[in-house]
């Protein structure tokens, strides 16, 4: 039994942790400008949610402006485990960018703490500029391609940044927010992986309509210390889009 539940420890450790923000619309229309937003910290193809404390940091960037919803932020509960919700009401065309800094997560099974710094972007009242702006995140992932209004079967692009630097051949997770009960093959279909070209550039076709995590897995600079002792930070930049399906 000891085995069976060490086992069983293991391959949930194993499972790629991805940090969310998603919108209930990320093409807005002046009929409805009201944005609802989740924040969870998850197993996004397993649906299996963690703990997630209040975050740092949640808010949204909109031309050149951070603007803070912490204030805004209301505790939901997941399957027995605290996930985040908050509302925005779009004014005015533009790009919003909205985006979380996450408390660190101590995982001990790989004796690090995980940060993932996390964004999704709309757009409002067809404006379609300033997409591919970074916000100032201290790692990031830039979209090369534009982050709505996707279909399902198209290819995205995006850059890997770090201190605003782009990172060489970074390793960027993929994984499908699996509301839909799919099942993988087995275990190594759950999460894609892809490494960014020289300039921190990376490709990646998306097959089905939903949301898309993507999170490109930084060494940080930064060490943080628990009970006595000095631990790594996985610093992730994390960028989530949605596709859909044509009707």
């Amino acid at each position: 039994m000891k085995i069976l539940l060490a086992s069983l420890v293991c391959a949930t450790s194993l499972l790629a942790h991805f940090q969310t923000v998603m919108t209930d619309q990320s093409v807005v229309e002046q009929k409805n400008p009201k944005v609802s937003i989740q924040y969870e910290f998850t197993h996004p193809f397993e649906q299996q949610s963690m703990n997630m404390q209040k975050p740092k940091e949640a808010g949204v960037f909109f031309e050149g402006k951070k603007t803070s919803l912490l204030s805004n932020l209301q505790s939901v509960e997941k399957n027995k485990m605290t996930t985040w919700k908050s509302e925005y009401t779009i004014k005015e065309p533009g790009v919003y960018q909205f985006y979380v800094d996450p408390m660190p997560y101590f995982e001990p099974a790989e004796d690090k703490f995980i940060r993932h710094q996390t964004k999704t972007i709309v757009d409002a009242f067809n404006s379609g500029e300033g997409w591919d702006k970074p916000i100032g995140l201290k790692a990031e992932i830039i979209p090369l391609s534009r982050p709505y209004s996707l279909y399902a079967g198209n290819l995205f692009s995006g850059k890997v940044l770090y201190k605003g630097k782009p990172v060489p051949n970074a390793e960027i997770e993929i994984e499908y927010y699996n509301t839909q009960g799919l099942k993988a093959p087995n275990d190594m279909y759950v999460t894609q992986v892809v490494k960014a070209d020289n300039n921190g550039i990376f490709h990646v076709a998306l097959p089905l309509d939903g949301w898309w995590g993507f999170a490109a897995l930084i060494d940080d600079d930064e060490k943080i210390k628990h009970e006595g002792k000095s631990y790594p930070v996985e610093l992730g930049a994390v960028l989530w889009l949605k596709t859909e399906k044509i009707h």
